[in-house]
C-alpha cells in the first residue's frame, strides 16, 4: 500500500520509481466529463525520470523540482507523444511511492551528469543494451539498481536500506 509523502521526501525516492500524486479530492463520476478531466490532471501517476536542485535564472530563483513520465500516446508501436509532468518542491499535492525499481533492473539515462534524464528502465543490463541498440542515445549511461540503494520508507519519511 502506498504511503503519502511531501514533495521534499520525493527527493529520497530512487530515479525510476513510480509516484502517484493527488489533490485529495474524490474522483467525480464518469458522466461529469469536464470535472473528471480536470481531476485527472491533479490525480495521476508517473515514473520519476529526473530531479533538479534549486537554481538561479537571472534575478529569479527556480525552486527544486522533479519530472515524471506519465505516459506515451501513439499507434502501431510508434510513440507520437510522450507526456511528462514537472512539479516544484512547493507543490500542494500529496505524493506516494507506488513502486521502486527492482534490484537488478537497469536504468538508461540520456547522458551523464546531474542533468541526466531516465529514458528507459530495463529488467536487466542485457535488456538495457538491447533497448539501446534499437533506440540510439549515443551519450547514454547505464546504471544498475542495487540492493544497497536507499528506498523510501515514506510512512516514516526516512531512507532505509
Amino acid at each position: 500500500m502506498p504511503s503519502h509523502m511531501s514533495t521534499h521526501l520525493v527527493f529520497l525516492a530512487p530515479i525510476g520509481s513510480v509516484l502517484a500524486w493527488s489533490d485529495g479530492m474524490p474522483r467525480p463520476p464518469e458522466r461529469h466529463v469536464k470535472k473528471l478531466s480536470a481531476w485527472r490532471t491533479r490525480n495521476s501517476a508517473g515514473r520519476l525520470v529526473s530531479r533538479q536542485d534549486e537554481y538561479r535564472r537571472g534575478s529569479m530563483i527556480v525552486p527544486a523540482g522533479f519530472k515524471l513520465h506519465e505516459g506515451d500516446h501513439g499507434a502501431g508501436g510508434v510513440i507520437a507523444i510522450r507526456v511528462y509532468r514537472s512539479f516544484t518542491i512547493d507543490s500542494k499535492l500529496t505524493f506516494s511511492v507506488v513502486e521502486v525499481p527492482a534490484v537488478g533492473s537497469c536504468r538508461i539515462f540520456d547522458r551523464a551528469g546531474e542533468n541526466a534524464e531516465l529514458v528507459h528502465l530495463a529488467a536487466g543490463r542485457q535488456g538495457a543494451e538491447e533497448w539501446l541498440s534499437r533506440h540510439g542515445y549515443p551519450s547514454a549511461v547505464l546504471e544498475d539498481v542495487t540492493a544497497e540503494e536507499a528506498v523510501v520508507d515514506a510512512g516514516q519519511g526516512r531512507a532505509v536500506v
